[in-house]
């Protein structure tokens, strides 16, 4: 077979150092190619592809960051390649058993998390796919997988098949790449397409979108329901994540021995020291009767309803960045119900605060510099609010003042240091 890994990048990489540890020839093609990519790629034994001639090639392995609606890929489709993602390719030649996580926000959380509560299980248990590293990088060294999935790589499986599905929260995303919120829900929802009943599938129980979505799925159902924080919603639905896994690997190897009890109870230790990614909901520190909690990496809708939700009120909301195109309207009635003051920061901040202006007091911070915005921001809250906290959900991309949402959230943090705040 004549295969094409189409986008290097961590995934294409990936794929790539895959099929040689499995024997199968390939040819690569980058729309932007990057002497570094190449280099490696090269030094795995693969050639670049110039020629994207219809009917050249019988498979495709299409990096996600490719779109399905690619006029390159489409041309190739026509000619008769099947196109798939690295999961798809894995799945068909690798025998790892697989948990499958996906949702609009909280997926890496609840990756890591489900890994941490499988090795507590005594599986050699590891984490892949969205995050760091691919899914193909560590497939085949270990018992089981828990793999971050985002709707790019699921709109592009066939036969796809977790033994554990976990859907955590179909809100709204991507709309600029998949075209309207229904496609976007669809490709999602492809997840759990070839489950049987022999499988699992972990759901959030107060989400209508996913309710609606499973109905008929013959997996055995285990709910979860959301947590009072970001952090115990994601912890809810990986517990309920190992757990199902557990539960099918008692019935189908019932003399194997456990490193704990694989019950709530058994686990349960274990959720205090589950490992929380930098740059998410977490309360760091205060300054008198203010909690200040850093949420970075929160540039979805449902991200940062979730963290004004979580946050106690009043809130002093730190909003702004690069606008992704977020509907920002529908965050009113929870703005207007938590929020005390909304201070709008970098490239779009005032734009992306002006549907509030008349119902909170917004307060623009036009300081070109990152560091300094957020410094003023800090001291703003602390004028205005004495109790309460301040919350960095900026409902925007970093990338007019800062390298990335990490860097906005490690200088967020060293600025309310500097200014007296103490460790929460």
């Amino acid at each position: 077979m004549r295969r094409l890994v189409y986008g290097l990048g961590r995934s294409g990489l990936g794929v790539l150092g895959y099929l040689k540890r499995h024997g199968f020839s390939a040819h690569f093609y980058d729309d932007r190619l990057k002497p570094e990519e190449v280099a490696q790629a090269e030094a795995l034994g693969f050639s670049l592809e110039p020629d994207l001639t219809p009917g050249h090639f019988q498979q495709v392995i299409a990096a996600p960051g490719v779109p399905i609606q690619h006029p390159r890929l489409a041309a190739l489709r026509e000619g008769g390649a099947e196109i798939i993602g690295e999961a798809e390719l894995v799945y068909r030649h690798s025998q790892t058993p697989l948990i499958g996580i996906t949702g609009t926000a909280g997926k890496t959380s609840c990756t890591l998390f489900t890994g941490h509560f499988l090795r507590a299980l005594g599986f050699k248990a590891v984490e892949g796919g969205n995050i760091d590293p691919p899914l193909a990088n560590v497939v085949d060294e270990a018992e089981v997988v828990a793999v971050e999935m985002s709707s790019f790589q699921l709109e592009r499986i066939v036969y796809f098949r977790p033994r554990v599905a976990v859907l955590l929260l179909l809100g709204v995303d991507h709309l600029d790449r998949h075209g309207s919120l229904e496609a976007y829900h669809a490709a999602k929802l492809n997840l759990i397409k070839n489950l049987t009943a022999q499988d699992a599938l972990v759901y959030n129980a107060k989400d209508p979108h996913i309710l609606a979505g499973i109905e008929g799925n013959p997996a055995q159902r285990y709910p979860f329901e959301p947590g009072a924080s970001p952090r115990e919603t994601n912890l809810n639905a990986a517990l309920q994540a190992a757990l199902a896994y557990a539960h099918i690997v008692l019935r189908e190897q019932p003399g194997r021995a456990w490193a704990v009890e694989p019950s709530e109870q058994g686990l349960e230790p274990f959720r205090a020291l589950a490992p929380w990614p930098e740059a998410r909901y977490e309360v760091f520190a205060q300054m008198g009767g203010l909690q200040f909690i850093d949420d970075s990496i929160a540039t979805r809708i449902d991200s940062v309803r979730t963290a004004l939700e979580a946050a106690p009120a009043p809130v002093a909301w730190i909003l702004g960045g690069v606008d992704k195109g977020a509907p920002v309207e529908e965050l009113l009635e929870v703005v207007e119900r938590k929020v005390g003051l909304i201070l709008a920061v970098g490239q779009d901040g005032p734009r992306l605060a002006a549907p509030f202006r008349g119902r909170v007091e917004v307060v623009e911070i036009a300081e070109p510099d990152g560091r300094k915005a957020l410094r003023e921001a800090v001291l703003e809250a602390r004028r205005q609010l004495n109790h309460g906290s301040v919350l960095l959900a900026p409902l925007a991309t970093s990338f007019d003042q800062f390298k990335d949402y990490k860097e906005r959230s490690r200088v967020f943090r060293e600025v309310v240091f500097e200014l007296g705040g103490r460790r929460g």
